[in-house]
């Protein structure tokens, strides 16, 4: 497909496309400008020409356009969690880059009406050739997707059982470095703010309490299903409470960004918490205070999930792999020194 089309639905020059396309690594001023070029390359399931860069390094290998479905698990659309949507940004491009098709994303509404509507003995005519999972597969689908895509990966921030080839940043590690954080600045009464159901950031912060010898106080324990919506209305009920957390530990950064926006105009009178999450998505940069995360390697695991599910593809490997990614301490303006 010709860049002059994708141009054209863009809104961008020719020479911006080429660059956003075909030079791995480049990222536009205009971020929307950028995910309009990605859309519309999408749309017109464009492969970038690599066979020139293919055959100065001697890499051409002749390899086919591969098919692939992406599966959103848990949420119904990428705006709930800002986390899978740079996530699916980052795959949608490095698919393209392996001269791949991002050929449907498909939400869990979208699974389960598949599961009731096809029989279990059949199998789409026209599978794709792999599927990557973001987000850890609900146990009840998992037979059903078995059963569709000869090829799976997942990408999460949780391991599950090895029941298919995996990246993830272990969640509980990635909450015990937050809690340790807020621990060593002489926070004692520390809130969570997530989901609480078999979730690994839920018991990293119970562990690293625990280490810590400091008693779960469920008073500052607060289940949400992680969206910035509910991050904001968890914040609200601590406010209105006598005795409040000197520190607030959110599962993820879209729930930090709502516990934000319930505090802004509530500075200055006598309550300033600290809060510390989990992705360093790129708004954490931006919030007032900027917000102090662990950075989960999203690129370097979309990286790893496509390598697996092309070489799994290619019959290079049989049994489940799981690679595991260790996430690192942001340290910005959100924690200080409990008083």
């Amino acid at each position: 497909m010709s860049l002059k089309e994708i141009a054209k639905r863009s809104g961008a020059s020719l020479s911006t496309v080429s660059r956003v396309l075909n030079r791995p690594g480049y990222i536009c001023r205009d971020r929307e400008l950028q995910a309009r070029i990605w859309e519309a390359a999408e749309e017109l399931e464009y492969i970038p020409n690599l066979a020139a860069q293919q055959l100065k390094s001697g890499q051409n290998e002749g390899k086919a356009q591969r098919r692939i479905d992406v599966f959103l698990t848990r949420f119904q659309t990428l705006e709930e969690d800002l986390f899978f949507k740079e996530l699916y940004e980052i795959l949608r491009e490095t698919l393209l880059r392996r001269q791949c098709v991002l050929h449907r994303l498909l939400t869990l509404p979208d699974m389960i009406s598949r599961a009731k509507n096809l029989s279990p003995a059949r199998r789409l005519e026209t599978a794709p050739d792999g599927l990557i999972m973001l987000g850890k597969c609900p146990p009840e689908l998992l037979p059903f997707l078995k059963k569709q895509y000869q090829n799976l990966v997942g990408i999460d921030r949780n391991p599950t059982s090895f029941d298919y080839d995996e990246v993830f940043c272990d969640g509980s590690l990635a909450a015990e470095m937050a809690m340790d954080y807020l621990i060593s600045l002489g926070h004692r009464q520390i809130a969570y703010i997530g989901d609480c159901s078999y979730e690994a950031r839920y018991v990293g912060y119970h562990q690293s309490l625990m280490a810590h010898k400091l008693p779960l106080n469920y008073s500052n324990v607060y289940p949400t299903s992680q969206t910035r919506q509910e991050g904001r209305q968890m914040m609200n009920l601590i406010l209105e409470k006598q005795e409040r957390p000197t520190a607030i530990f959110c599962a993820n950064d879209s729930t930090a960004l709502g516990v934000l926006d319930a505090l802004k105009g509530r500075r200055g009178k006598g309550y300033i918490p600290s809060i510390i999450s989990i992705d360093n998505i790129r708004e954490a940069e931006t919030t007032s205070p900027m917000l102090t995360t662990i950075d989960i390697p999203r690129r370097e695991m979309v990286h790893h999930a496509v390598s697996l599910l092309l070489d799994r593809v290619a019959g290079g490997h049989r049994e489940n792999v799981r690679i595991e990614m260790q996430g690192r301490l942001i340290v910005r303006e959100s924690c200080s020194y409990c008083a």
